[in-house]
């Protein structure tokens, strides 16, 4: 019995729960859908074929059925004779069985689709246990299984019962006709037989379809716990993810401050943001952002600038800009070329001339570009 501590099986399977069950050949079948389409498939086949399979297998009798004295008691013919008859009658039925077997293999498929599995043929010695077999006859699934079955019984009984008794004097004035009109009455009575039957099972597969979808859903049901475990699998533990992010979070900082020493100047807020602008005029179409971080990382940026001699910058609003608007490693937007190249114009001469760089707020920065 499941019980309330997470261990009940409320969530639907997941995709790979899925994959793994038509692995091990777990999948929806109904045997009364495949029962109903060889019955009506085989009334089908006796309508049209019929006539041909009763001219076919009175042509086999007669040709068996006289037969010379002196072959009769050659003990050497009558093996080949033998032989000859079964194999004119399975070349005669051929089509009917075929066509049967395909209906069989369709029908199977119908529900979920072809599924060849190598693990479902295997042999496992817990099928031959007698404990695990009486659990299951017990189970809920045996209880519906067994039902349905007198269900079954009991339709298809009540319906050959009715049919017996419709045809009762067609049964009987059998043995009274000629060899011919008896098999072609035969085949009469048969195909009728096999279209009742299989209507009535029309009616059971109606049911039987749609309950073994329900049941093979909840076989497949996971609790959330095997839900969570399997997230874990497939995804990693969520502390060694966070582990690895903070890895590569690193490395990306260490790449990036690598490039600080060849900017041209690095932009600040003075405190808060820090980005580092490299332009080089001969294989750039626009400034480029090496480095660019906020508070901790922005302090970083400054200190390995101060390190190297680059330029360091105050221009609050650029600083913002660049920082909401720029990614590291990608050209400026292009709104901002003006304003940086002011800055660059500015930095560029400094380096000429000498002197401390001053505070910069007075830029071109258009409106939909600012963070203030």
């Amino acid at each position: 019995m499941a019980q309330n501590d997470g261990q009940e099986r409320t969530e639907e399977a997941t995709p790979k729960r899925l994959r793994e069950a038509r692995e091990k050949g777990q999948v929806a079948r109904s045997r009364e859908l495949t029962t109903m389409a060889m019955l009506l498939a085989g009334a089908g086949a006796l309508l049209f074929m019929g006539e041909g399979i009763v001219t076919g297998l009175l042509a086999i009798f007669k040709r068996n059925f006289s037969v010379e004295r002196e072959r009769i008691f050659d003990p050497s013919s009558l093996p080949n004779l033998f032989l000859q008859a079964i194999f004119d009658a399975v070349l005669l039925l051929a089509p009917l069985f075929v066509l049967l077997a395909v209906v069989a293999v369709f029908s199977s498929i119908a529900i979920s689709g072809w599924n060849f599995s190598t693990q479902a043929l295997a042999f496992k010695w817990e099928k031959l246990d007698p404990i695990k077999g009486m659990g299951r006859i017990f189970a809920v699934r045996g209880l519906i299984e067994l039902l349905k079955a007198l269900a079954k019984f009991l339709l298809i009984g009540a319906v050959a019962v009715g049919l017996l008794w419709n045809e009762m004097g067609a049964f009987l004035q059998l043995g009274e006709l000629p060899l011919h009109s008896a098999l072609a009455q035969t085949a009469r009575l048969l195909l009728w037989s096999f279209l009742i039957i299989g209507s009535s099972m029309i009616a059971i597969a109606l049911l039987d379809v749609p309950f073994q979808i329900w049941d093979h859903a909840r076989q497949l049901k996971m609790s959330r716990q095997e839900v969570k475990e399997e997230h874990k699998q497939t995804e990693g533990n969520p502390e060694v993810r966070g582990r690895i992010r903070q890895l590569q979070r690193e490395m990306a900082q260490r790449r990036m401050m690598a490039e600080v020493p060849d900017a041209d100047v690095v932009i600040t807020n003075p405190t808060h943001y820090a980005v580092a602008l490299r332009y080089d005029q001969q294989r750039m179409r626009a400034p480029k952002v090496v480095a660019m971080g906020a508070d901790l990382v922005a302090a970083q940026i400054r200190t390995v600038a101060e390190e190297h001699g680059v330029p360091l910058l105050s221009a609050p609003p650029l600083a913002r800009a660049l920082y909401h608007n720029a990614e590291v490693g990608q050209e400026i937007p292009a709104g901002l070329y003006q304003a940086v190249a002011q800055v660059l114009a500015y930095v560029f001469h400094l380096n000429e001339v000498g002197g401390e760089p001053r505070e910069l707020t007075e830029l071109p920065i258009p409106e939909e570009l600012r963070h203030d």
